[in-house]
């Protein structure tokens, strides 16, 4: 896509990001339809993408490739009549970005800092830390995800559901006194950033 195109505010990107389940939890709820909130899903997940190339003319690659795969699992849940393919996407999603933080550890490419390298200024050894305890979070809801759904009810699957993505806000949150303590130690160590206007 065209490179400095216009970026949408954090709503925007926030709709664009958890949009889609969200919704997914909140239609099920209220319909109790595992297979119509399916159905907003995967229709969320396409209006997210459109909204993503009509406003920010580019396709951001994290959300892009969770949307696409919202499409996909929720897709071949429609198709084939089983809702335990959606219900898998969790376990597959998440174990995958946890085994690429640490494959990417182990070969030096470091997948969180090529994502989130220009907007914080951390160290190589921050960064490492950032990964393996993402990778463990991804891997417990991994873990969590295949006990619930096969053990559980559509029902409580969509209750952990909402639970993980709040735990993962909550989790997230708890980083940023070390994303900020350590972002502040490697200004300090490049020097004073350019001020506003510059």
């Amino acid at each position: 896509m065209v490179e400095g195109a216009p970026r949408g505010g954090r709503l925007f990107n926030g709709l664009v990001d958890g949009g889609p389940g969200a919704l997914f939890i909140v239609i099920y709820l209220f319909s109790r339809d595992f297979r119509v909130a399916t159905m907003v899903l995967v229709a969320a997940a396409g209006v997210a993408l459109a909204a993503m190339l009509i406003v920010e003319r580019r396709f951001r690659p994290l959300p892009t490739t969770l949307s696409l795969v919202a499409i996909a699992f929720g897709g071949a849940s429609l198709i084939l009549r089983d809702p335990q393919i959606l219900k898998m996407k969790m376990s597959i999603v998440d174990g995958l970005m946890g085994a690429a933080l640490f494959v990417g550890l182990v070969i030096g490419k470091n997948p969180l800092k090529l994502l989130l390298g220009s907007t914080f200024a951390l160290t190589d050894k921050a960064w490492a830390t950032l990964a393996v305890r993402y990778g463990l979070f991804w891997w417990a809801c991994a873990v969590a995800n295949e006990i619930v759904r096969r053990t559980q009810s559509d029902h409580t699957w969509v209750l952990f559901r909402g639970g993980a993505i709040a735990a993962a806000v909550l989790f997230a949150l708890a980083q940023t006194p070390f994303i900020l303590k350590h972002n502040a130690l490697a200004e300090k160590a490049a020097g004073s950033p350019p001020g506003p206007g510059v």
